[in-house]
């Protein structure tokens, strides 16, 4: 408990001076960046901070870094100088330019400190427990998830990187590789990723902790991905329609055509 109100601590430290940030560039996306690091710095508080380091927290420090280092960069690359994303642009239109400034920090920054501490539970739960420290079958199987859920992420996300840098795909649909098989390729590796973080903790004697990998899948289908996606493209995409009589949402699958 007192580390865990330390990175409490830490996180709140960190949020709050990105959004006083935000505020001076006018731009509230850059939450969006610090997202995949807020874990790397959450679990690698926690490693740094147990008096025993075996090889589960060493592990999972490998993976929670090359997962969160992976997604900052990325969307580093993606969203730096291409102006705030349309969704917080709503919202000052929403709540007016003069107050949203500070409502920013209740609505965007401190909540998103919040989540990244629920839903960093199972890095807890690793981190926290004093069972056999000794990998077993179970820690394997994370291992294969996460493999599978890093492959979709990072490769859905390259593919449509690549997509969208082409010219001649202006307006047109991608509907190959990793999206040929789930509408959100992406979405669907990180809620994977983070399963593989409640299977370790699961093997490491840590149970109630998993709540986290739902939150984040809850987060990921009903609220601020998929959900949300679908209703855009729905819009914007004349043939979206289609790929969706075809095409899963969320777990891969082979098309129906």
């Amino acid at each position: 408990m007192n580390i865990f109100l330390q990175v409490s601590l830490l996180i709140w430290v960190l949020v709050t001076l990105l959004w006083l940030w935000s505020v001076l560039i006018k731009n509230v996306s850059i939450v969006d960046i610090f997202w995949g690091f807020g874990f790397v710095i959450v679990n690698a508080f926690y490693v740094f901070n147990i008096e025993t380091i075996n090889p589960r927290n060493i592990l999972l420090l490998i993976l929670v870094s090359i997962w969160g280092l992976r997604l900052t960069i990325y969307l580093a690359v993606r969203n730096i100088g291409k102006g705030e994303d349309y969704r917080y642009q709503q919202f000052r239109k929403d709540y007016g330019e003069n107050r949203y400034w500070w409502f920013s920090y209740f609505q965007v920054f401190l909540l998103q400190g919040i989540l990244i501490l629920i839903v960093s539970l199972p890095l807890i739960g690793v981190h926290s427990s004093e069972t056999s420290p000794d990998l077993f079958w179970l820690d394997y199987a994370a291992i294969v998830v996460w493999i599978i859920g890093f492959s979709f992420e990072a490769g859905g996300d390259y593919q449509l990187y690549k997509f969208k840098k082409n010219n001649k795909n202006k307006g047109k649909l991608l509907n190959t590789g990793f999206w040929r098989y789930t509408r959100h390729p992406n979405y669907f590796g990180d809620s994977a990723v983070w399963w593989s973080y409640a299977l370790f903790s699961i093997a490491a004697g840590a149970y109630w902790q998993v709540i986290g990998a739902v939150i984040m899948t809850l987060l990921i289908i009903k609220v601020s991905g998929v959900a949300l996606l679908e209703k855009t493209l729905n819009n914007s995409k004349p043939k979206y329609k289609e790929y969706i009589e075809n095409t899963n949402a969320f777990f891969p699958w082979f098309t129906k055509k």
